[in-house]
């Protein structure tokens, strides 16, 4: 854009319209991305359009398209796409609800038109505001919070005091002060000057409630004053989709605010979330579109094609989730682990430059591609080189556990889960800081709370040492599993569990002898025999033993 694009107004001469490479940056890989670009990088874009699949489709040139209701796998979707392309649209908005995308991004390949996907998340009308806000440019804002450049809070902090007519501060969802106003003549009460001050809101025995009560409402709240030295004020949160991004607080003094102003801080709610995910953008977008790809992938919220095409890897990837978490109690886990996610990230890549990382949940997790013929004591080195790195720089003790290697992203949610186990085995045993769920010292344990928290057995958390006894029975036709159940059952005697298999009692002794010579079966743990014996119980159930 030039100066002489605009008329002497601001207006524009002609409707602006940026690249489509900064609106997907704007907004991040977590709220849209890219399934398919033409090959040309300078393609722009213009104003969202909402289309009703019950409407005809108009002729809106270089705009984006938003499907809604639209099938990923749907015939119809492909020729609506065709379509959008014939009528000069740049973009095609569709939803991720984890079906295949192939076909349809063949389609866009062969229209010349870019293909877009939103999370299923995020509502449409959420969707249609941050993109508006995305794409307007100088002359273009329909209100004074659209006009400021991205990211910048302290400006937009001031926009917003300036519309509704209150001193406003924008905070993240920890309390912490990302941008606060100075309009002259706008009062501020003492609990928002220790919040500047500090660059956090003070802590103070109603907090919990208030935030609880901003972060459950559809829409801004107001809160009366609760003595000397609080102001009256109004506050919403900040959202894109589910996903909480911050809070703008508002007070109402003196002079108050406008008596519209419940609605318009809710439309500063909508932009804000732009401002908000511009601001969350580090100085390597690439590695934090990657992070934030991870954590969705974690969450269940992508599906494993999007995140395929997000991570640049095959979908059918051989990978591992290594999960890190504090080892002692801290105040603020959140706050601890992103401190140390990218000394987690530089271990991790070092091994493997694919490798992502990301936080979430009080965690560090680390996405592992795995190599084939790998063996699992490499996982454990990289895992082990991490927290040692991070006692020794940080000065923070991490316990890790390294999931089972998945084929396919779709796995990672599951290797997630049982890399968590791991941890949690790890704090109830003291030992060791890291683990793989397939080592003897917590494999059993693993296997219990699996058992606890399923109500039965999952057949690929079978025990190894289990599998392969099994295995072996089904390719030799013997009886070592059902001779050890036995033996279980008849907590060890085994004339008795011999008369049940109609067999000596030596036989039978000989069998669990040679079974667990055979197998690395340990009948002398205790929870690893009380596993075994639960798992041949309920596959002798299913009627699989």
């Amino acid at each position: 854009m030039s100066v002489s694009d605009l008329l002497p107004d601001g207006s524009m001469r002609r409707p602006y319209r940026p690249p489509l490479s900064q609106v997907l940056e704007t907004m991040g890989s977590h709220v849209l991305s890219a399934a398919y670009l033409p090959a040309d990088g300078s393609i722009t874009v213009g104003e969202p359009v909402v289309h009703d699949p019950d409407d005809p489709l108009g002729e809106r040139p270089g705009c984006v398209l938003l499907a809604v209701g639209a099938r990923v796998s749907g015939q119809e979707t492909r020729d609506l796409v065709r379509q959008a392309a014939g009528l000069a649209y740049h973009a095609v908005v569709v939803k991720d609800r984890g079906a295949d995308l192939g076909p349809l991004i063949e389609v866009a390949k062969t229209s010349g038109i870019a293909l877009l996907i939103a999370p299923r998340q995020i509502p449409w009308r959420q969707l249609d505001a941050l993109l508006t806000a995305a794409v307007s440019g100088p002359g273009a804002a329909t209100t004074a919070s659209l006009s400021v450049g991205s990211g910048d809070l302290f400006a937009l902090a001031n926009a917003v005091a300036a519309t509704i007519g209150g001193a406003t501060c924008i905070e993240d969802p920890q309390g912490n002060v990302l941008g606060y106003s100075n309009v002259p003549g706008q009062e501020i009460d003492e609990i928002r000057r220790l919040g500047i001050l500090g660059r956090k809101t003070p802590q103070r025995p109603t907090n919990r409630t208030e935030y609880s009560r901003v972060f459950k409402a559809d829409g801004p709240v107001r809160f009366d004053s609760l003595g000397p030295g609080h102001t009256p004020r109004l506050a919403t949160a900040v959202r894109v989709g589910a996903q909480l991004l911050g809070f703008i607080w508002v007070l109402d003094g003196d002079p108050p605010v406008v008596p519209d102003a419940m609605r318009l801080l809710e439309d500063a709610g909508r932009i804000a979330a732009m401002h908000l995910l511009r601001a969350r953008n580090p100085g390597d977008p690439q590695r934090w579109h990657r992070s934030e790809t991870l954590r969705a992938l974690l969450d269940g919220a992508t599906s494993e094609s999007v995140a395929a095409a997000r991570l640049s890897l095959p979908v059918e990837s051989q990978v591992a989730i290594v999960a890190f978490a504090p080892s002692d109690p801290v105040p603020e886990p959140d706050t601890a682990v992103a401190s140390i996610v990218d000394l987690v990230g530089l271990c991790c890549e070092s091994w493997q430059p694919q490798a992502v990382c990301t936080t979430g949940w009080g965690r560090v997790y680390a996405l592992l591609p795995v190599p084939p013929s790998t063996p699992p004591s490499r996982l454990a080195r990289v895992a082990i080189d991490a927290v040692t790195a991070v006692r020794k720089s940080a000065r923070l003790s991490l316990r890790a556990g390294v999931g089972p290697v998945v084929t396919g992203l779709g796995g990672v949610p599951s290797s997630r889960r049982l890399a968590e186990r791991v941890i949690r085995v790890l704090a109830e045993t003291a030992g060791e800081p890291v683990a793989l769920v397939t080592d003897e010292r917590v494999r059993s344990r693993v296997a219990l709370l699996e058992l606890v928290e399923r109500g039965g057995v999952a057949v690929d958390q079978v025990l190894e040492p289990v599998q392969r006894m099994l295995d072996h029975d089904r390719a030799h036709s013997t009886t070592h599993g059902v001779s050890l159940l036995a033996y279980l059952d008849a907590f060890g005697e085994a004339a008795k569990a011999a008369a049940v298999l109609s067999v000596h009692e030596n036989t039978l002794r000989y069998r669990v002898r040679r079974l667990q010579e055979l197998f690395d079966v340990d009948l002398g743990d205790p929870a690893e025999r009380l596993v075994i014996w639960l798992q041949l119980r309920l596959l002798e159930l299913r009627g699989e033993l």
